[in-house]
């Protein structure tokens, strides 16, 4: 490559590269991708194509992938949300695009073949699965694709919720993933980043990413408060008060809250060092 870039974030390697990143980067050939939306509930995204290949990340229903490649039913592409780059299972993504209206803020829900609980739902969807909602039903909300889900599980995208940090409580006890974005298993970045998305904020996937780009160091003097996010290296949490953390984490294997102290004892304790970063959101003013 001419220049320095994140791979993570990059969609090049030296066979193929994204169009736009022609005359920046070393590449065979430049391919413009094709748009497509994720059309399972949580979707794997992988570092090489291949089922035992180690998770980087995980891709969410509705969200959009800018396809430049594909091999033995993988296709490599990077996500548009958080730029994230992978290999993801071909057959969890289609061409049909919609403009999502809802997400869904709810730990978990099911779209079902109609406005009812009885029958076996169609997809299970995770927080933060974006829908197109057309209609409205005896409580359920009608999808693009003629799916219905309870309505109560869902927020409009013009709503974004007022406290993040309620959103996170909600995965309280969901297991600890590497990688993982939902409630079947999620990683610490991934908590804080599915958090800031019910509240309108469009975060970065990784730790170390997200202790540049949010918020502002905390001043000499300046107490704790709810909403801070608490960094180490390779980790992150959410204060839920003055004393206590919110985190995944694999001390517990858990979306935990517990005691910032003993966390910090904890990790010093492990030899993984102490706070890194202490950063303030200010979420009231965001555009």
């Amino acid at each position: 490559m001419s220049e320095t870039f994140d791979r993570r974030l990059t969609p090049a390697r030296p066979d193929l590269a994204a169009k736009y990143l022609e005359g920046r980067v070393a590449a065979a050939r430049f391919v413009e991708g094709v748009v497509m939306q994720v059309k399972e509930g949580v979707v794997d995204v992988k570092h090489e194509p291949r089922p035992d290949a180690g998770l980087d990340t995980q891709a969410l229903y509705g969200e959009l992938v800018t396809v430049y490649d594909e091999e033995e039913g993988w296709a490599w592409g990077q996500l548009a949300r958080d730029k994230y780059v992978g290999w993801i299972p071909a057959n969890t993504l289609w061409s049909k695009l919609y403009a999502p209206t809802h997400r869904v803020s709810a730990p978990r829900s099911f779209v079902y073949p109609r406005p009812g609980i009885k029958d076996p739902p169609l997809v299970t969807l995770p927080l933060g699965a974006e829908l197109a909602i057309v209609d409205s039903r005896d409580g359920f909300a009608v999808t693009s694709e003629g799916g219905f889900i309870f309505a109560k599980h869902l927020a409009s995208l013009d709503a974004p919720a007022a406290d993040f940090v309620a959103v996170a409580e909600t995965l309280i006890g969901a297991p600890y993933l590497w990688g993982g974005r939902s409630s079947m298993g999620i990683d610490c970045s991934g908590l804080v980043q599915n958090a800031l998305l019910l509240a309108g904020v469009n975060a970065p996937r990784d730790t170390d990413l997200q202790q540049v780009a949010l918020g502002r160091p905390l001043k000499a003097g300046e107490a704790l408060e709810r909403g801070d996010l608490i960094f180490w290296k390779g980790h992150v949490g959410v204060m839920r008060d003055a004393r206590l953390l919110l985190h995944a984490n694999a001390a517990h294997m858990l979306v935990t809250s517990e005691p910032l102290d003993e966390v910090r004892a904890r990790n010093l304790q492990a030899g993984a060092g102490d706070v890194t970063a202490i950063k303030r959101l200010d979420l009231a003013s965001r555009g």
